[in-house]
């Protein structure tokens, strides 16, 4: 009789992680006869694979509820292996767009499911931390897939950078007391910057921010805002910026350190 396979999930960070639970047999020492006294739980083992796996292996004796606990358990640290893993996998390879692979959005990374479905319209969505995209057709060329997924995913990044973009910056206006009326944005994509302010005061905003926390998205519309008072990054910009956002080094910082994610597309 071969292992047992069983496949269920936990919770954490506000992601539901898969894994699969192989139940192993109880083997007696073979002078004795006798089997381990030690508790099934303790003999509950994880182990997280590049490809973003999660595997528990588990005694045939140890119950349902021992195996969720132990796992459950470690789940902090089955979660930052897998985060690791994914980010060794974006900093190398170039995205191919297809399920396993990861997105950000807000600062958090989401696993990539792609499905096709002719029932159903071409859709992305967020859901138990995953970014599902659907395809209403069905593609058998498997760079004519990709191109359609990339598309998809794009067009859900620029509606939601539309919109969170315009929260944000509501949200920063009370800071800026010397801008009078609401700013007019554009979303764009760039490659080399994160916004820009023009001599009218009109703002643009680098579509791949919506991939950042939403305060280094505060940073950028901040830094943007102080450019209608002072058209240029002398002492005087910098004084008024730390003025109205003091910790904006740490999260240029944390920006810049993820910029090469962010844009890897």
């Amino acid at each position: 009789m071969g292992d047992a396979i069983k496949r269920t999930e936990i919770y954490y960070a506000g992601d539901f992680i898969p894994y699969t639970v192989t139940r192993k047999p109880i083997r007696s020492n073979k002078l004795t006869g006798k089997t381990s006294a030690k508790p099934a739980a303790r003999k509950v083992r994880i182990k997280v694979h590049p490809e973003g796996r999660v595997e528990v292996t588990a005694p045939e004796d140890a119950s349902d509820s021992d195996i969720h606990t132990a796992t459950q358990k470690r789940a902090r640290w089955i979660w930052q292996g897998l985060q690791d893993f994914a980010k060794q996998t974006d900093d190398v390879l170039p995205k191919r767009y297809i399920s396993g692979e990861t997105q950000f959005y807000l600062g958090r990374r989401y696993v990539l499911k792609v499905i096709t479905d002719p029932m159903q319209e071409s859709t992305v969505k967020l859901a138990r931390g995953k970014l599902n995209v659907t395809l209403g057709q069905e593609l058998t060329d498997q760079e004519a897939r990709a191109v359609q997924v990339q598309a998809l995913i794009e067009d859900w990044y620029q509606a939601r950078a539309q919109a969170v973009f315009a929260e944000r910056l509501k949200a920063m206006l009370p800071k800026a007391s010397w801008v009078a009326d609401v700013p007019e944005f554009k979303v764009m994509t760039m490659q080399k910057q994160w916004g820009s302010c023009s001599a009218k005061g009109n703002l643009m905003l680098n579509r791949h921010l919506i991939k950042a926390p939403k305060d280094c998205i505060d940073y950028v519309i901040l830094h943007e805002l102080c450019h209608i008072k002072v058209h240029n990054h002398s002492e005087q910009f910098w004084r008024l910026l730390t003025q109205v956002m003091p910790e904006w080094k740490a999260v240029k910082a944390k920006l810049d350190g993820m910029a090469e994610q962010y844009l890897n597309e």
